[in-house]
């Protein structure tokens, strides 16, 4: 079992030298690999992010309600009525 997994392993390393050594060689006679087509999506989404820059920084976040008591409204809100299911369940559950 030793010798066969011995034998495997030789054979996968065998084969990496060999794959490396066929791919130094195509590159140095000039048999590269083509570059990637450029992705079209990826030149808008800069053309977009360039405009944003260009347009003084505002941001959807900046244009945002401020924080304040409206916040702070809503949050007493859902304590209250999650407080008020835990009651509800403690009752049901006696």
């Amino acid at each position: 079992m030793r010798q066969k997994l011995a034998l495997l392993l030789a054979g996968l390393a065998a084969g990496a030298v060999v794959a490396r050594f066929l791919r130094k060689r195509r590159r140095s006679h000039g048999h590269e690999l083509p570059a990637p087509a450029p992705d079209q999506r990826a030149d808008a989404l800069r053309r977009q992010l360039a405009e944003s820059r260009e347009g003084g920084g505002a941001s959807p976040a900046d244009s945002a309600a401020p924080l304040g008591s409206d916040v702070d409204e809503a949050r007493r809100r859902v304590h209250e009525h999650g407080r008020a299911a835990v009651d509800e369940m403690r009752r049901s559950g006696s």
